[in-house]
């Protein structure tokens, strides 16, 4: 018997159509990469240029206590430079106005995770405590290493979010990050110089082990 023959053609791609498929298929891989990877920062972004806003307020302080006697601007009085009588009150922005020269930048008063707060252009046009994310120890001294020095001010207080102005925490007092920037972490910076990142769970170690009976935070 005559096999049979078929007029059919066999369905195979043409060079044209796969080379059009490949392309497709490297738009959208392009895409994807763009829209879940390159698109966001790295999980910790913010966290660290947090700790770097802070070892540059570090460097501000100890530049300008260099030419005080070693004294931080909460332990000056006012006739003499400093914002002792203005940060006891709760005024954040004084202290850091203060050290403005030291400084330089306004805009490493602000944390990057810290949405609530916008950064300021200068030092001189309406300063105050909205451009500032970070909390000061008022009873931190360079003489007391382990005292806090300054830190992320999203701090729940007794389990209520801490508010603006003097916040007096007790050995007792429980104290912890709030979920609105590392995910319930944050960063504190010590007199030592050093930046702490510290979990909830251990900020109230930290507090602990400064030596004081009550801890003065000024609370932007």
């Amino acid at each position: 018997m005559k096999p049979r023959c078929s007029n059919q053609r066999n369905p195979a791609l043409t060079l044209v159509e796969v080379l059009v498929i490949i392309v497709v298929l490297g738009v959208l891989a392009a895409v994807i990469l763009f829209v879940f990877v390159l698109d966001k920062p790295p999980r910790n972004y913010s966290r660290i240029n947090c700790v770097n806003n802070l070892h540059q307020i570090d460097l501000a302080f100890k530049r300008w206590g260099g030419d005080r006697n070693d004294k931080y601007p909460m332990q000056v009085s006012m006739t003499n430079g400093g914002a002792m009588e203005l940060v006891a009150t709760g005024n954040v922005a004084a202290v850091f106005l203060v050290m403005s020269n030291e400084l330089n930048n306004p805009k490493v008063l602000i944390c990057p995770a810290d949405t609530n707060r916008v950064a300021a252009t200068n030092f001189w046009s309406r300063f105050d405590n909205k451009n500032v994310s970070y909390f000061i120890g008022v009873d931190a001294a360079d003489d007391y290493p382990q005292r806090i020095l300054s830190g992320d001010d999203n701090l729940s207080v007794g389990g209520n979010q801490a508010r603006s102005g003097l916040v007096e925490l007790l050995t007792n007092t429980p104290v912890a990050w709030t979920a609105a920037r590392h995910r319930f972490a944050g960063n504190i910076l010590l007199a030592d110089c050093s930046v702490q990142q510290t979990t909830s769970t251990n900020l109230n170690l930290w507090f602990q082990q400064t030596g004081l009976a009550t801890n003065r935070l000024a609370i932007p």
